[in-house]
């Protein structure tokens, strides 16, 4: 059904200027993951909603109620066809393989080459040497964010779980909050 499906929105997609990236179904969800080159923004995520809406409601592709989740890939994201491993050329990407298909079940580092049916990954644990990894041998993968270069956390992850004031960084010279008080 979904590869049906991806038929059929892909080219819906394509007149807004987007790119189908992942279509995910699950009983009550449609996942749909779009892209575009430049990134996108909460405008094409509008776009992509309202022609997927409309399209979704003459091919109803879940039984039932469901919710649409339209998104873009974000910066940790799966891999799954040869197109996208293509792209991901030159990043660092997570990925596992399934039982008995070579040598490593899991392996991590920058995607060298994707060609032939084949992944050419340097390991980060093993720089300068290469493992192959064929496509047809992957359970998941994904791209994998690299802090540095400048990347700046966002303030809750800079932050942690603990919140401010709970050990969460250094401390800051902030005023403490003033009082008014109201007199007649």
């Amino acid at each position: 059904m979904s590869d049906d499906l991806n038929g059929v929105l892909s080219p819906l997609l394509d007149a807004v200027g987007l790119e189908l990236v992942d279509l995910e179904l699950r009983p009550g969800l449609v996942r749909v993951t779009v892209d575009r080159s430049g990134g996108v923004d909460l405008d094409a995520l509008a776009d992509a909603n309202r022609v997927l809406s409309r399209a979704f409601d003459d091919l109803d592709p879940v039984p039932g109620r469901y919710t649409l989740e339209v998104s873009s890939p974000g910066v940790e994201r799966r891999l799954r066809t040869p197109e996208q491993f293509d792209r991901a050329v030159g990043e660092v990407v997570s990925v596992r393989t399934l039982p008995g298909t070579g040598e490593v079940r899991r392996v991590q580092g920058r995607l060298v080459s994707a060609a032939a049916g084949r992944l050419t990954i340097e390991p980060a644990d093993a720089p300068g040497t290469t493992v192959e990894v064929p496509l047809d041998g992957i359970e998941r993968a994904r791209t994998v964010f690299e802090w540095g270069s400048g990347a700046v956390p966002s303030p809750s992850r800079a932050r942690g779980k603990k919140g401010p004031g709970r050990g969460a960084g250094p401390a800051r010279d902030v005023p403490p909050p003033t009082e008014r008080v109201a007199t007649p």
